[in-house]
Formats: C-alpha cells, sequence, structure tokens
C-alpha cells in the first residue's frame, strides 16, 4: 500500500504542506490558490484510478465537488459571512453523498455483522447526542440547522461502519478512519466557529479535513465487494 500511487502521493503532500504553510503565516493568496486543489488532486486521482465504473465511485466523485465547492465558499467568509451558511451546506451534501455510497455497500448483504450495526448505532447515539447538547447554548439561532448536520455526521459513521464484512479489509479501515477524521474536522469547526476559538485552529482543522479526505478516497479506490447481492 505505501508504495501505491507515488504520483499520487506525491501531489497530494505538496498539497497538504502548501495549505498548512499558507495557514501558518496567513498568506491568503497562495490559500486561495491551493485550497480547491485538495479536492482537485483527489478528484483527478479518483477518476484516473477507477474511471467512475459503478454508482459507489460516481457518488464518492458527487461529494468531493461539493466539499470543492465547500472549501470554496468557506474562503470567502471574510468577505461575505453569509457565505459560512453556504458552505456549510455544501459540506453537509457531500455527506450525503458519501453516506449514499457506503449505504450501496451496506445494501450488498444487509444481514452480515448486525452486532456491529448495533453496536456503531450505539455509540454513535450517544456520543453525538452528547455533542450536540454541548453546542446547544453557543446556537441561538442555528439549533436546528447544526442539529441535522450532527445527525448526517453520526449517519456517515454508522454507514462507514455498515460496510464491514461487505468490502476488503483495507477499504473498510481506510473509509472509517477517514470518516472519523472528518467528524473531527467538523467538531473542530464547530468549536471554533460556535464555541471559543483557540489557537492554530485554521491549521488543525484544514490538517485533519485533508487527511479524512485523502483516506476516504484512497479506500474508495482499494474498494472491492466481498459478498454482492445486488448489482453495485
Amino acid at each position: 500500500m505505501l508504495k501505491k500511487y507515488p504520483v499520487f502521493k506525491l501531489a497530494y503532500a505538496l498539497v497538504f504542506i502548501l495549505v498548512l504553510a499558507a495557514e501558518y503565516w496567513h498568506w491568503s493568496r497562495l490559500n486561495f490558490a491551493v485550497k480547491p486543489c485538495i479536492s482537485l488532486v483527489l478528484l483527478v486521482f479518483l477518476c484516473l484510478s477507477t474511471k467512475l465504473k459503478g454508482r459507489f465511485h460516481q457518488r464518492l466523485f458527487t461529494g468531493l465537488v461539493f466539499a470543492l465547492t465547500g472549501d470554496t465558499l468557506l474562503m470567502l467568509m471574510d468577505y461575505n459571512p453569509s457565505w459560512f451558511l453556504y458552505g456549510l451546506a455544501a459540506f453537509l451534501i457531500c455527506h450525503i453523498f458519501y453516506i449514499s455510497a457506503f449505504y450501496l455497500d451496506f445494501l450488498s448483504a444487509k444481514e452480515l455483522d448486525k452486532k456491529g450495526a448495533r453496536i456503531a448505532i450505539a455509540v454513535c447515539a450517544v456520543a453525538f447526542t452528547g455533542f450536540y447538547i454541548y453546542l446547544r447554548p453557543h446556537l441561538p439561532i442555528l439549533k436546528l440547522p447544526v442539529l441535522i448536520f450532527v445527525f448526517t455526521g453520526a449517519l456517515m459513521v454508522m454507514m462507514a461502519v455498515f460496510r464491514n464484512q461487505r468490502v476488503n479489509r483495507l477499504s473498510f479501515n481506510l473509509i472509517l478512519a477517514g470518516v472519523i477524521f472528518f467528524i473531527l474536522t467538523d467538531a473542530l469547526m464547530a468549536q471554533l466557529h460556535f464555541v471559543m476559538p483557540f489557537a492554530h485552529a485554521d491549521m488543525l482543522i484544514s490538517a485533519t479535513y485533508m487527511i479524512a479526505q485523502g483516506l476516504i478516497i484512497t479506500g474508495g479506490v482499494e474498494r472491492k465487494l466481498i459478498h454482492t447481492q445486488t448489482p453495485l
């Protein structure tokens, strides 16, 4: 795995370093130039590696397009605060397309790993409910939108877990790890924008986000169905 996709890894590592450098030194022009490259590099990698054959990869691709839109809108929020909400909406749609892709794998063999599914549902119910209760006092007019976002995040984690035993172990591990980093990114953004700013927040959010997207897309490229009961 470490030796695979050397061109992609080199390109993504370069983008990773440039994004963090732009965040650290507050180089806004560089940030505007390289931030969209996070999704662009992943889009090219996904297209070249999979030819977008099948609904799973097509849905990942569409999710990435909305992630690119969200990145762009969030960069504009310094000029107009309303772009922040539009950016969050784009990322919400990105989450939904990822969920729909993972759901295809779940449908391939719905009867597998019921115990793991129940554990995932219970853990997500407790963790995400607790996080929303923590955020709620800081959300005077955004309680419902944030509740929807929190519910969508919980659903994305559950659907990533539901892929267990239905796909190869490498793809399962990569995507689940990526989803967890994605949720961590969402939590850090909520802490920054709704609760309290913290040191080097932009760098940390960018780093966890780039790790998340890289793991999810690589896991999608490596995906192999083990049990196939429906044409996916």
